[in-house]
């Protein structure tokens, strides 16, 4: 008999929240390995496309498919009341999902999808829920919370927690033996506009701030044709826009970014392609910009993270401010839209002074590209996330929210001024 599974991705607690592409891939994924061995059913609290949703006119996408969550105002958690943004429950009402479970026959196992470490106030909310209403259903939490987090992970209650990238404990848990060539279980959604895919696993670079090599280990690419099954699932369903989760896309292109931008040309995919985590701009040849246009890339998030040369040599060197230029110089002569293209600068990170920062946002902006300021999150075992206990206490994960840290070490208007200041250089680019 085959077990019946909740594939459950939580609500956020948090002081910010958009859809940028944002699904929960890793579950999906665990889930298509047991495609045909397990019956399914997900409850997506952050289902833009749930008919509560979709009634709500704030709530409406933008031309690639991202847009706003439905939230709630709630308090600050006793350790951030002194954090001046207001605090709020992202996703769909919590009795929503309660009435779902007194609905619904109760499930053997629910496998729970976390993501950022801060965000486990979602992850409580969700089994107090469970316990109440399914009592006998097991737990199971996987992701990187519980990579990162699990001696705090273990406090909620769980079942089991799967922890790193060895599944092997899970499998022999759900007592089901995997199918690792099938594709993501994207057809657990009604309705599907947008998705994410991964050509690989990891990253070959060892930045300091990066929790990637501890979560994922380092680089490893997919199967190609598992990632060209699972592009042509998602096509029909209908979906339009495609995010990559790769944390280094760009790396090994020749064996496996090409490859597959090949055979999406060959059988004449139209799909838009967007790159919400950071390219690394050292691998933006002349070629490799033609292809990616030509396959359909419409948004390109660009690693810079400071054009300060002494911050690159301390955190890994990953990319130079000249490979910046270089790699925007092809991206815009291979057709891309230089409004398409944003380079990411760190902001709160504790070995940028405000004069480098400031100093790489207009570096950004004289290259006729948008900037975006990424809140420091400190990430516990990095090498700048252990240095941050001088200001946090790194064993509350919510002291690694993004919203928080640059606060605390930076202030609160300091902070706003430099956010300020981003916007203002970008509207300068479409000023005249």
């Amino acid at each position: 008999m085959k077990s019946k599974i909740l594939l459950l991705n939580p609500p956020i607690y948090d002081f910010a929240a958009y859809d940028f592409w944002l699904k929960p891939y890793g579950l999906l994924s665990i889930a298509g390995y047991f495609r045909g061995k397990a019956e399914f059913i997900l409850f997506d609290y952050l289902d833009r496309l749930h008919p509560f949703m979709t009634k709500r006119k704030e709530l409406q996408f933008d031309e690639w498919g991202r847009g706003r969550f439905y939230c709630e105002q709630i308090a600050n958690p006793p350790c951030l009341v002194q954090i001046p943004r207001y605090f709020r429950r992202f996703g769909l009402p919590r009795s929503m999902f309660q009435h779902f479970l007194t609905k619904q026959q109760p499930c053997d196992f629910i496998l729970v999808q976390t993501m950022m470490t801060y965000w486990y106030k979602g992850i409580e909310e969700v089994i107090d829920d469970v316990r109440k209403f399914w009592p006998k259903a097991k737990i199971i939490l996987g992701g990187s919370y519980v990579t990162l987090c699990s001696s705090h992970a273990q406090r909620l209650g769980a079942d089991f927690l799967m922890q790193g990238t060895d599944m092997r404990p899970l499998w022999e848990y759900l007592n089901v033996t995997p199918d690792l060539k099938q594709p993501a279980l994207w057809e657990a959604y009604e309705k599907l506009n947008v998705g994410v895919l991964k050509l690989s696993d990891g990253c070959p670079f060892n930045c300091t701030y990066c929790s990637v090599p501890k979560v994922y280990g380092k680089f490893k690419a997919r199967l190609l044709e598992r990632s060209l099954a699972e592009l042509q699932l998602l096509v029909e369903r209908g979906v339009e826009n495609i995010a990559f989760y790769d944390d280094a896309l760009l790396f090994d292109a020749e064996k496996v970014l090409i490859p597959f931008l090949e055979e999406v040309l060959k059988r004449d995919i139209k799909v838009n392609l967007h790159t919400p985590n950071a390219l690394n701009v050292r691998f933006i040849t002349s070629e490799l910009a033609k292809l990616m246009v030509q396959a359909g890339f419409k948004t390109f998030y660009l690693g810079l993270e400071s054009a300060s040369l002494q911050w690159q040599q301390r955190t890994g060197s990953k990319v130079s401010s000249n490979e910046l230029t270089q790699a925007v110089r092809h991206l815009t002569a291979a057709g891309a839209e230089p409004a398409s293209i944003t380079a990411y600068q760190i902001l709160g990170h504790p070995y940028t002074d405000i004069q480098e920062l400031e100093t790489s946002m207009r570096f950004a902006n004289s290259l006729g590209i948008r900037g975006m300021l990424a809140d420091f999150s400190p990430i516990p075992g990095t090498p700048d996330g252990e240095y941050c206990r001088k200001w946090v206490d790194m064993d509350e994960p919510l002291f690694h929210n993004k919203t928080v840290f640059p606060i605390i070490l930076l202030g609160f208007d300091e902070t706003n001024r430099l956010k300020d200041l981003q916007r203002q250089l970008n509207r300068s680019l479409y000023s005249e």
